[in-house]
C-alpha cells in the first residue's frame, strides 16, 4: 500500500469517533458529516510529517470546527420556531459501539447538552465522554489546564447534576413501548396514564414544519389526552408505528410508507415513562 493509502486508511480508521464527536457537538448528522469532511480537507492539505499524533490532531481540529460551527447556529436555534430537539439517529439494530455512537447519544443526553456553551460542551465531552485528557483539552479551547478542570466541572454539574440516571435494560425499555403500542392502539386512556410518571414530559419538535406543540406538555394526564388525540395519525391508512432503535436506544418510529414521519424516543426508570422526545420535523427525518 502506498503511503498516501496507508494514510487514508488511518484517517477512516477514526472518521466514526470523529463523527461521534461532531454529532455530539451539533445535533445533527449533515452538520457533523460536514465538518468530518472539513477536518479531512485539512488533514489533506497538511504536510504529514508535521503531525505527530493523527488522532490528536483530528481530535483537535474537529472539535474546534465544530465550535465554530455551534457559534454560528446559536442564532438560528434561538428564531427556531418551539422546541429544537438534536435530529434522531434511526437503524434497525444498535449502532456499533466501535463507532462512537452508542454510548451517551441518548436524545435525553443530547438536550441536556444545549445548555451548554460551544466551548464548555466540546471540554466536557472531549473529558467525559471521548477520555481526552486535559492538555489536549486545553489545546483545543485554548486555556490553561487548570482553567479546563473547572470549565469539565461546571458543565458536568449543569449536565449530570440534571441527568435521572436509570441502569434500564433495553428488553424493560421495550416492553414498555410495547405497552404503550399495545394501549394506544385499543385507546385505552387508563393503561397509557398508567405508563407515564405524574410529572412526566412530553417535548415534540415540528419546527413550524409538522404539527407540534410549541412548549413541552407536562403531566401525565395531560400526555395521555394527546396520545388518545394523535391515535388517528399513528394508525392511519399507510402509517406504521414500529420499534426501532433511535439514537442507539429502543425508540419508535412512525413511517408512511417508506416514508420516515415521526421518531419518539423515551427517558425512563424502568417502570414508568418520564420523558418523551419526538421529532416530527420532516427536514430532520430525511
Amino acid at each position: 500500500m502506498t503511503q498516501s493509502g496507508t494514510a487514508l486508511t488511518a484517517f477512516e480508521g477514526l472518521r466514526g469517533r470523529l463523527f461521534g464527536l461532531a454529532y455530539r457537538m451539533l445535533g445533527s448528522r449533515a452538520d457533523a458529516e460536514d465538518i468530518v469532511q472539513e477536518a479531512y480537507v485539512r488533514w489533506h492539505e497538511v504536510t504529514k510529517d508535521r503531525i505527530d499524533n493523527l488522532e490528536a490532531w483530528l481530535v483537535t481540529t474537529t472539535s474546534r470546527l465544530a465550535i465554530d460551527r455551534l457559534r454560528r447556529l446559536k442564532t438560528e436555534r434561538e428564531a427556531y420556531v418551539g422546541q429544537w430537539l438534536p435530529q434522531p439517529i434511526v437503524t434497525d439494530a444498535p449502532p456499533d459501539r466501535h463507532l462512537d455512537l452508542a454510548d451517551d447519544l441518548s436524545m435525553a443526553f443530547l438536550t441536556l447538552l444545549e445548555r451548554l456553551a460551544p466551548e464548555e460542551r466540546a471540554a466536557f465531552l472531549l473529558h467525559d465522554v471521548f477520555d481526552v485528557g486535559y492538555p489536549e483539552i486545553a489545546s483545543v479551547i485554548e486555556k490553561t489546564e487548570s482553567a479546563c478542570r473547572q470549565v469539565v466541572h461546571r458543565a458536568r454539574e449543569r449536565v449530570r447534576g440534571d441527568r435521572k440516571r436509570f441502569d434500564v435494560s433495553e428488553s424493560a425499555r421495550e416492553t414498555l413501548l410495547q405497552r404503550f403500542l399495545a394501549a394506544a392502539e385499543a385507546r385505552d386512556e387508563q393503561a397509557v396514564l398508567a405508563l407515564f410518571a405524574p410529572d412526566a414530559t412530553w417535548t415534540a419538535d415540528g419546527g413550524g414544519k409538522a404539527a407540534a406543540a410549541l412548549r413541552p406538555i407536562v403531566g401525565a394526564d395531560r400526555i395521555a389526552r394527546l396520545v388518545m388525540g394523535l391515535h388517528e395519525r399513528f394508525w392511519a391508512n399507510g402509517h406504521t408505528l414500529e420499534i426501532a432503535t433511535i439514537n442507539g436506544e429502543a425508540g419508535l418510529r412512525l413511517r408512511d410508507g417508506g416514508r420516515l414521519i415521526a421518531t419518539m424516543s423515551i427517558a425512563t426508570d424502568g417502570e414508568q415513562i418520564l420523558n418523551v422526545y419526538a421529532v416530527v420535523n420532516p427536514d430532520k427525518l430525511g
